[in-house]
């Protein structure tokens, strides 16, 4: 893994985070992209921030971000590594305004992710890490390193899904648990959830983009936990198709 600067890295996703909320307290327009998803000039200005800083501290390492024209898949595959970028994750949190939408920037190495940056800024909360360095969170310049919390064997299970993509296997899978409990909450802060010990487990059965798991799956093995597909084998990136299968992030 190339050396890097977590502070430099952090800061990039702050100031993506300031341009966001500029935009945040005035009214905005919401577009469609083709796959029907929503995009406002709030995820613009963050993407353009966080490429040209990525670009000037690491030029190097090639970007591949939700809001940019993705490679082919033969020239991506010859990268060993490269940033996955979610400029805004939680587009549809930012339109509702209810603050639970982030910033992710990912390092992914021969296809698994190795650091990850999870701002979340209306509550100025980040989250940074990856295996085998650690992982912390960050809250008014106050630094707490990140431990999951399993839970005890027969204690309540405490859960994190989607805000905006509920779906019906979520229960039908926590059934297996006679105690739990169901917190909702959005974009890549279940993630953060998980690694501070506030929650157990999140399971996805619904699809997501690289883009989306990156940076909080690299911050959550950073605090100890896991992260598997469904059927409990590796979850690794840059594949042909750059939608995910679903996923379990455990304590």
């Amino acid at each position: 893994m190339p050396s890097f600067d977590w502070d430099a890295l952090c800061a990039v996703a702050r100031l993506a985070g300031q341009a966001i909320l500029q935009v945040y307290g005035t009214e905005f327009d919401v577009e469609l992209k083709e796959d029907d998803s929503p995009i406002t000039r709030a995820d613009r200005a963050s993407n353009e921030i966080i490429l040209q800083s990525l670009a000037a501290l690491h030029p190097d390492i090639p970007a591949l971000s939700e809001e940019s024209p993705k490679p082919p898949y033969p020239e991506r595959s010859r990268w060993k590594r490269f940033w996955l970028v979610d400029p805004l994750d939680g587009t549809k949190e930012f339109v509702k305004r209810n603050g639970e939408f982030s910033v992710c920037l990912g390092l992914v190495e021969d296809r698994r992710p190795v650091f990850g940056v999870v701002y979340v800024p209306v509550k100025d909360i980040l989250y940074a890490g990856g295996p085998g360095l650690g992982s912390v969170k960050v809250v008014g310049g106050e630094r707490t390193a990140l431990r999951v919390s399993p839970p005890e064997p027969g204690a309540r299970v405490v859960a994190v899904g989607s805000r905006s993509h509920p779906d019906p296997r979520l229960e039908e899978f926590l059934s297996r648990y006679p105690e739990h409990e169901l917190v909702s909450a959005g974009s890549a802060l279940k993630f953060g959830l998980v690694a501070e010990g506030l929650a157990h487990i999140y399971p996805r059965f619904n699809p997501t983009w690289e883009w989306d798991t990156a940076a909080g799956h690299a911050v959550l093995l950073g605090a100890g936990g896991t992260f598997t597909n469904l059927e409990g084998g590796e979850f690794l990136y840059n594949k042909e198709s750059l939608k995910n299968g679903g996923f379990i992030a455990r304590a």
